[in-house]
């Protein structure tokens, strides 16, 4: 089984030919299910994920400027490291498919958050850019590198998310407690 940068090949060639075969084979469906904790000094939040070879818990803490204890990640750390994740594993996979070696590749997320709209002083936005850095070393040559950073703006998922409007459904059912 060929690894190039850390990526299955053989894989994801396999998934793009049942794609292109059956293009209804791309569409998956991700669930995401937690529970706000609501003992002190717990985690505020928790979510038990599954996916294909286990299972893990997520736990999360809001920063105490907004009312958690700040003892864990907050809920913009995991959305920025979503993004980081997806964003780099798009690239790597899209410099491993151009024939692209990487030595070495890191990605920072920031974003400068405004929180007054959060607790209703403002109407700014609570975001105004998020700025994604990836470095990389390789001796492959800019134009392929290029190439690389080209796909992977136009295919990873968290970004078409940014900059695209996606539809939000939310839903809320109350019971007696």
């Amino acid at each position: 089984m060929a690894r190039i940068n850390n990526v299955d090949v053989e894989k994801i060639r396999s998934f793009m030919e049942q794609v292109n075969a059956d293009p209804s084979r791309a569409r998956k469906t991700q669930v995401i299910e937690g529970e706000w904790g609501l003992r002190d000094g717990g985690p505020q939040f928790r979510s038990h994920v599954t996916f294909e070879s286990g299972d893990a818990t997520l736990e999360t803490d809001n920063p105490t400027f907004m009312g958690g204890g700040g003892a864990l990640p907050g809920p913009m750390h995991y959305c920025f490291y979503g993004l980081a994740a997806c964003y780099t594993g798009v690239f790597a996979a899209a410099a491993t498919e151009l024939g692209v070696r990487l030595d070495s590749l890191t990605a920072r997320v920031e974003a400068d958050l405004n929180f007054a709209p959060v607790f209703g002083v403002s109407d700014e936005p609570i975001m105004e850019e998020v700025r994604v850095i990836l470095n990389v070393v390789s001796s492959s040559g800019e134009a392929a590198v290029r190439e690389a950073e080209r796909l992977a703006l136009e295919r990873c998922p968290v970004v078409y998310t940014l900059r695209h409007q996606i539809r939000l459904v939310p839903s809320l059912h109350i019971s007696a407690g």
